[in-house]
């Protein structure tokens, strides 16, 4: 359950305030902020998940190799906190904007008219969102702070928003756009038997018009490619509060079997949020590199990896959620034969194919962990 704006503010106001306490009682103020790297996650082989380990670092403010990262920091929690009070919802654009400036310092050390920007790029004020995340345990979405969100959902579900109830079966041939934060959607009415995520916005759209959720009485979700926080939250919400099992469907390489991992399992960069974002449940129906000679995938759709691909592969066969007996047995393979498949070639067999694939994949049972 989300915070109250109210609570949010307090615990942002505090930990701020914690900072200025520091400076009047004449102290270097320092954050504790989790390290957010491959090196402080832990693995749960338990749970399935990826969690934040314990290591933290010191963002001190007279360290001067820290000392523009603590006032990104403080000037970030300045938005925010203002954002808050003033009842407004702020993108992570706006705020890249909202502080973006350039400071001019005439210090002789420095060199007259020193001048210096608050960040250069918006990657650098996102991260910064994050390590208020991280330090002060309070989400994005519980600041108000939203972000581009790319998943929808079509099928049998009506859902409340802000009153309002949208039935999802009556979208035509387009669908329900998430919000921000899944959480403030009221699920009224579901009757789905199972979530099919697909990878592919293409393949969604045609899966949706050609009437495949109505067939299935199941959910159609896509969050057009590598999926955003909102997209995870609500397919987490549909496995856990509702029990609908969870198959997804990407194509058959090395990226594309991440993205169906970062649906179970979490990603390393948010691994912090993973508990609520990931679906240990969710399961792999996608493309595999069995499946090339299993389905008789003609050569004139298979495409030879490149060597980025391979890399990633080699990359996944070192990461313990993907050490499976299954999972090993198809990195190995395609880093033996070195093929890839897109969704779109099990057009091989004729356009109707990828409805008998489907079908064949979740009543029978031919999905992986």
């Amino acid at each position: 359950m989300s915070r109250s704006r109210d609570e949010v503010l307090k615990i942002l106001t505090d930990w701020g305030r914690s900072l200025v306490d520091d400076v009047l009682k004449d102290e270097e103020p320092v954050m504790h902020i989790p390290t957010r790297t491959l090196t402080n996650i832990i693995w749960d082989e338990k749970r399935k998940i990826l969690l934040l380990g314990p290591k933290t670092i010191e963002r001190r403010f007279l360290d001067l190799n820290e000392a523009k990262r603590f006032m990104q920091t403080t000037l970030m929690l300045r938005l925010i906190v203002q954002s808050i009070r003033e009842g407004v919802y702020p993108t992570i654009r706006d705020l890249y904007y909202n502080g973006k400036h350039t400071m001019e310092l005439n210090e002789p050390k420095l060199g007259k008219g020193f001048r210096e920007n608050t960040w250069d790029e918006q990657a650098e004020s996102n991260s910064v969102i994050e390590d208020i995340e991280v330090a002060t345990g309070v989400l994005r979405e519980e600041m108000g702070v939203s972000a581009d969100v790319k998943g929808k959902v079509v099928g049998p579900i009506v859902v409340r928003s802000r009153g309002f109830e949208i039935d999802a079966t009556k979208m035509g041939d387009t669908a329900l756009s998430l919000p921000p934060n899944p959480d403030d959607l009221e699920i009224v009415k579901l009757d789905a038997k199972y979530v099919l995520v697909v990878e592919k916005d293409a393949i969604f759209q045609r899966l949706n018009r050609e009437g495949f959720w109505n067939s299935e009485k199941c959910l159609l979700v896509t969050a057009k490619g590598m999926p955003d926080r909102a997209t995870r939250r609500f397919v987490r919400r549909l496995s856990e509060e509702y029990g609908l099992p969870v198959y997804v469907f990407t194509d058959g390489d090395p990226y594309g079997w991440y993205i169906y991992s970062v649906y179970r399992s979490g990603s390393i960069k948010l691994s912090y949020e993973n508990e609520r974002l990931a679906t240990p449940e969710a399961k792999f129906i996608g493309v595999t590199a069995s499946d090339i000679s299993k389905y008789k995938i003609s050569d004139n759709y298979v495409i030879k990896a490149t060597d980025r691909d391979v890399k990633r592969a080699q990359e996944l066969k070192k990461y313990p959620w993907f050490q499976s007996r299954e999972w090993k047995h198809e990195i190995d393979l395609f880093l033996k034969t070195k093929k890839k498949v897109e969704i779109e070639a099990l057009s091989t067999h004729g356009l109707k194919f990828l409805h008998e694939y489907l079908l064949d994949k979740i009543h029978h049972d031919k999905w992986i962990e």
